[in-house]
């Protein structure tokens, strides 16, 4: 279900990071029925190329670059960005949706794994939002960022993930400030559990380490969420789509929740 109309994002061009993820995949395919090109980047090949073939499925007319590249190199994010603007043209909208979880309690969280998370999650996507930032300024447009829950609030054996996206957060508060001078608006989306891979798989971690399956765990999950269930990665990515759209054009700096009524504050 879409409840944007074709012409929504018109003509705009959107990069996508993490494309080839749950939430990252459905944006992309969200973008194109809205009237909208993208640039999808990811490491996985064959997944970007499923991802193009759906949304010219979708929107015959819609223009869609492949990137494969690697977010944490510097050759990667140029890469991105050149391609990109030769592909298609001038970037109206970034969508950073590359990320990846890990870590637990901090008397287990290990050097190695807490730099692995803050790179991807932190590192790289500002240092990739900085690269394309200069490009954004002369027409203006809209950044979103992929946020969570675990942004907002602390959690139990959530330490290097929670703090990844406390920093993003900030990280997009503090930047709404600079960027709108240019027209550009910046904000987040923080959702709970989305019922993806990734999702799962925290699930099923959280379950490891408190010594239940991931059946209980996850209905343990559900039991705490208002709304008795996971969300789901389209109602991310139709959320995510609603910020690119001037239809939210003085919603600035903002950590746009989806929590099945989970944190409300």
């Amino acid at each position: 279900m879409s409840i944007f109309s074709k012409e929504a994002l018109q003509d705009q061009h959107i990069i996508i990071t993490g494309a080839t993820g749950g939430i990252g995949y459905e944006v992309a395919k969200e973008i194109v029925r809205c009237g909208g090109h993208v640039t999808v980047t990811g490491r996985n090949e064959e997944k970007l190329a499923a991802l193009k073939e759906e949304c010219a499925t979708i929107n015959e007319d819609a223009k869609v670059a492949v990137v494969v590249a690697d977010l944490n190199e510097d050759g990667g994010r140029q890469q991105i960005v050149s391609q990109a603007r030769n592909e298609i043209g001038d970037i109206t909208g970034l969508v950073n949706s590359a990320g990846i979880i890990g870590g637990g309690p901090l008397d287990q969280l290990t050097e190695e794994e807490l730099r692995k998370v803050m790179e991807l999650n932190f590192f790289s996507t500002i240092l990739f939002t900085q690269a394309v930032y200069e490009h954004m300024k002369k027409k203006g447009g809209s950044i979103v960022n992929l946020s969570s829950l675990s942004g907002l609030r602390g959690t139990h054996g959530n330490t290097a993930y929670s703090g990844s996206k406390f920093a993003i957060t900030g990280f997009t508060q503090s930047f709404a400030y600079e960027a709108i001078e240019y027209g550009i608006r910046v904000n987040a989306v923080c959702p709970g559990y989305v019922d993806t891979s990734m999702g799962q798989e925290a699930i099923r971690s959280k379950g490891e380490r408190e010594g239940r399956s991931y059946e209980e765990q996850r209905e343990l999950a559900e039991q705490g969420i208002p709304s008795s269930r996971l969300s789901t990665p389209e109602e991310v990515a139709r959320s995510i789509v609603y910020l690119l759209t001037d239809a939210s054009e003085n919603i600035i700096g903002e950590s746009l929740k989806i929590s099945g009524g989970s944190v409300m504050r």
